[in-house]
């Protein structure tokens, strides 16, 4: 079991053995280069990959925080449509002077000829 022994057996060098050799290293050979093929473009294809997924990611988060400030701004548009609209109705009743005379009345404490006003304590 310890070194390998050295064999005593030696080669016949004719013709067929040398061209045996040959086509041996040549094969030996493409299969180095096959490997080395196989290892760049394995390589590639895993940076391609890496790559694609990045973008899907970052693209990914991207997509969600546009979601997120769409809705946020959905809301507020809401929220706008609605004073909008209270808004315009105030804006029609302050054309009726009903309304304006009510208004002063409980604003600015004004009262009708011969009126007493009583103001009672929030509770």
């Amino acid at each position: 079991m310890g070194a390998p022994q050295k064999s005593k057996v030696k080669k016949i060098q004719t013709s067929y053995v040398i061209q045996q050799e040959k086509q041996e290293h040549k094969k030996a050979r493409r299969r180095k280069k096959i490997v080395i093929r196989f290892s760049f473009v394995a390589t590639i294809a895993l940076a391609a990959s890496s790559l694609f997924l990045y973008t899907m990611m970052t693209q990914s988060s991207a997509i969600d925080q546009q979601i997120k400030t769409k809705e946020q701004l959905e809301e507020k548009l809401r929220t706008l449509q609605k004073d909008e609209k209270r808004l315009k109705e105030e804006i029609k009743k302050l054309n009726d002077d009903k309304y304006i005379a009510e208004l002063a009345r409980k604003q600015y404490f004004l009262s009708k000829e011969g009126e007493i006003i009583f103001i009672t304590p929030d509770e």
